[in-house]
């Protein structure tokens, strides 16, 4: 893991996830540039996809991606790269022409992402994310739709992972500030106590101040054993924070390796990072 995790989060492991796997490890797959790796075991993986919306052109060509408990894996790369389309094919929002996606060993490319939800995918997409005339607390309480049990310890472990929701939690969503409301969304999406939360360009429009803060609370969470998949557009700043990361051209892997490795890399700094 990046040495860019020392000093940041609290630390507190806040929110209670059955399926984590223990204390954080160290999860590098290699160097930039590294062929793909093994995925056999991976917890969740979208492997050489291909595939596009509806009948256009492909947009991802043979495009893996994976993570592990524990884990944040970071896809980054230019405008049009492909990577919120990547995203989206692992959650089941556009068919596959070829590859697969599993979770957590099962081959999960023919559900609907309403199936993947039940089968323990958080996702958090980049715009419409929250219900804006509804507040956090109800926001919060759609993201339990699917739960059966007690809902309240996990919105308490929500509201310690955000302490500004807990002092909004009376105040419609669409009145908070940005930052705010992409902690709503995050939020939500752990309400529903997920195996792997997705998180779609995350800090999109916020100061870096909020950006740094939001990032902090994505740590947190990592290290409660949940798998995290992001896709940022500041590359720079989510490599730092990333266990693992993929660079995309033009729906393909560039480059595959470390968060350090990418950032240390001559060419990945002097192509998508600004020298």
């Amino acid at each position: 893991m990046s040495d860019g995790y020392g000093d940041r989060g609290n630390k507190d492991r806040s929110i209670t996830n059955p399926h984590g796997r223990g204390d954080l490890v160290a999860h590098g797959e290699g160097d930039a540039g590294a062929a793909t790796p093994a995925l056999e075991s991976a917890f969740l993986a979208g492997v050489n996809m291909t595939g596009g919306y509806g009948r256009g052109a492909d947009i991802l060509h043979d495009c893996t991606v994976s993570v592990e408990p524990g884990e944040i894996a970071v896809i980054v790369g230019p405008n049009g790269a492909g990577k919120s389309t990547a995203m989206k094919a692992i959650f089941g929002m556009l068919d596959l022409r070829e590859g697969r996606v599993t979770l957590d060993g099962e081959n999960i490319t023919g559900l609907s992402p309403q199936a993947r939800v039940s089968k323990g995918m958080g996702f958090v997409p980049q715009v419409r994310n929250i219900f804006a005339a509804l507040t956090v607390e109800e926001n919060l309480e759609m993201g339990a739709f699917i739960r059966r049990d007690d809902i309240r310890p996990t919105m308490e472990q929500i509201y310690d992972l955000f302490p500004i929701l807990r002092e909004k939690r009376r105040q419609p969503a669409g009145e908070l500030s940005g930052g705010q409301r992409q902690q709503v969304a995050v939020g939500r999406a752990l309400m529903t106590k997920p195996k792997v939360l997705m998180l779609d360009e995350p800090t999109a429009g916020v100061s870096p101040i909020v950006m740094d803060e939001l990032f902090d609370r994505i740590i947190e969470v990592s290290r409660t054993g949940i798998p995290i998949l992001m896709v940022e557009q500041n590359a720079r700043q989510a490599l730092e924070i990333a266990d693992k990361g993929y660079v995309l051209v033009q729906g393909r892997n560039a480059f595959t390796g470390t968060g350090r490795d990418l950032l240390a890399d001559a060419e990945v700094r002097k192509s998508f990072l600004g020298g």
